[in-house]
């Protein structure tokens, strides 16, 4: 079932993989406590469907709360029947009193225990991954008001091309933090129970079964499919790719972040401490750990989404293998996608955006980031193409002899000419090349950004 990290702990790599709350909602222990619990719920749900007695059901939950079950033994046995519910059942049998032995695992089959257990792990995960997404949030809210004036270069192809500011940098983030949010949130309202039996016809229970799919449902907290899903396997790619979509944002947001924060741009660094972003061989360095550690998480999670998807394709009513391949991609996903949604919360928290060293590296260009407003300026009195040539031709002169655009600009006859003609001078040019005054509908982005932050209504586990 893959290493049991938790928060902090869980070996050598268990501190940057299994980081906070989501992530250790993971593991051998986890699994196997959605296990028990879907196997006490089928029990009381078997009692409320009339099929078992009370008192059984009461036995069998009393077992799963009190008795020891070991995990490694579990595991042992699971190799001779595929699964670790085969050996879970038998264990569990043998810590009830035998007159209750009938309630445990009441017309179930193995898929349907695994597959409930793994939407109880995706739904006990959830409040605590939510929530570092709704901290983020707020953090790159408070950068997005903040820095809304900060200017820096907006970069296209990793080159400097427009100006904008550390505000709508930070907004954007926003936005995407909080629509990933939302789209996790209703994939857990949509979380389904599985129960069909051995073929998915619940011939073991009769007529009862879509009664008894109900109540299980009601126990688990999870909703009742139309039909048991065991081989149409929505139930597993889609809040799978809700979390994946949740990696997507916050990969973006950690690649920014190395790049602002390489020492030839110098644009934002890390919070964390003294002692944080240390190398083994250079004292001097002062790494985006946290940045770093959220793009070690989410680099995995394609590749698991890949696994998932591909072993979507079931043969008849019970997959030979591709139900397997599930188990651990999805556990797998379900921690780095929380462990990165931990290190983002710590990264946008004590995020540093240093706006002078935006400014200069704005400014490093000469110019060259408002060349567009400046072929508008000429436009007029040349034409677009014939504007838009002798601009680029005054910005080779910038980037060979390193003198401003402006200059550049007003040393070139042919553009003097015709600034003059229209009515322009060397200020009108100073004017047009202030960055300041070309970020567009900036401000109105940024206002939308933090509106749509305040009235966001969608919540997960609220009472």
């Amino acid at each position: 079932m893959g290493n049991a990290y938790g928060p902090g702990t869980g070996g050598l790599f268990g501190a940057v993989f299994g980081r906070g709350e989501a992530a250790a909602s993971t593991g051998d222990a986890a699994w196997l406590r959605a296990m028990l619990d879907v196997e006490a719920a089928l029990a009381r749900a078997s009692a409320k469907a009339g099929l078992v007695d009370s008192a059984a059901a009461e036995a069998v939950t009393r077992a799963v709360a009190t008795e020891t079950f070991d995990i490694d033994e579990l595991g042992a046995h699971a190799a001779a029947a595929g699964n670790p519910v085969v050996p879970l059942v038998r264990a569990l049998v043998g810590a009830v009193p035998a007159e209750a032995a009938s309630a445990v695992h009441k017309g179930a089959t193995s898929q349907d225990i695994i597959d409930t257990a793994a939407m109880l792990l995706i739904k006990r995960a959830l409040p605590p991954l939510l929530a570092d997404l709704d901290t983020a949030a707020d953090d790159a809210a408070r950068l997005a008001d903040e820095h809304r004036a900060t200017l820096m270069s907006g970069r296209t192809l990793l080159q400097q091309a427009l100006p904008i500011t550390f505000g709508l940098t930070a907004a954007e983030w926003l936005s995407g933090l909080d629509r990933v949010r939302v789209s996790a949130a209703r994939a857990g309202e949509r979380l389904a129970v599985q129960y069909g039996g051995a073929a998915g016809t619940m011939a073991a229970v009769g007529d009862d079964g879509p009664r008894l799919a109900a109540l299980l449902a009601a126990e688990l907290g999870l909703e009742e499919p139309l039909l048991p899903w065991h081989t149409i396997r929505l139930g597993i790619v889609e809040p799978a790719g809700a979390l994946a979509e949740v990696g997507v944002v916050l990969g973006k947001i950690a690649r920014d972040v190395t790049l602002l924060a390489q020492s030839e741009v110098g644009e934002v660094r890390e919070g964390g401490g003294p002692d944080r972003g240390g190398s083994s061989a250079m004292p001097h360095k002062r790494n985006p750990v946290a940045a770093v550690s959220v793009l070690g998480c989410t680099r995995q999670i394609p590749g698991l989404m890949a696994t998932l998807y591909a072993s979507g394709e079931h043969e008849y009513q019970r997959a030979a293998g591709a139900w397997h391949a599930e188990w651990e991609p999805l556990s797998g996903l379900i921690r780095l996608t929380g462990s990165a949604a931990s290190w983002t919360r710590d990264l946008l928290g004590g995020l540093y955006a240093d706006a002078d060293r935006m400014r200069e590296n704005l400014n490093a260009t000469g110019g060259l980031p408002l060349a567009e407003r400046l072929t508008a300026l000429l436009a007029p009195e040349l034409g677009r193409l014939n504007a838009h040539d002798l601009v680029r031709r005054a910005g080779a002169r910038v980037t060979a002899e390193g003198m401003p655009l402006r200059e550049a600009i007003w040393e070139d006859p042919e553009a003097r000419e015709a600034l003059k003609r229209g009515g322009k001078g060397m200020s009108d040019v100073a004017e047009t090349l202030d960055p300041a005054a070309y970020l567009g509908a900036t401000d109105t982005l940024i206002d939308r950004a933090l509106a749509a932050h305040r009235h966001r209504d969608v919540t997960y586990g609220a009472e």
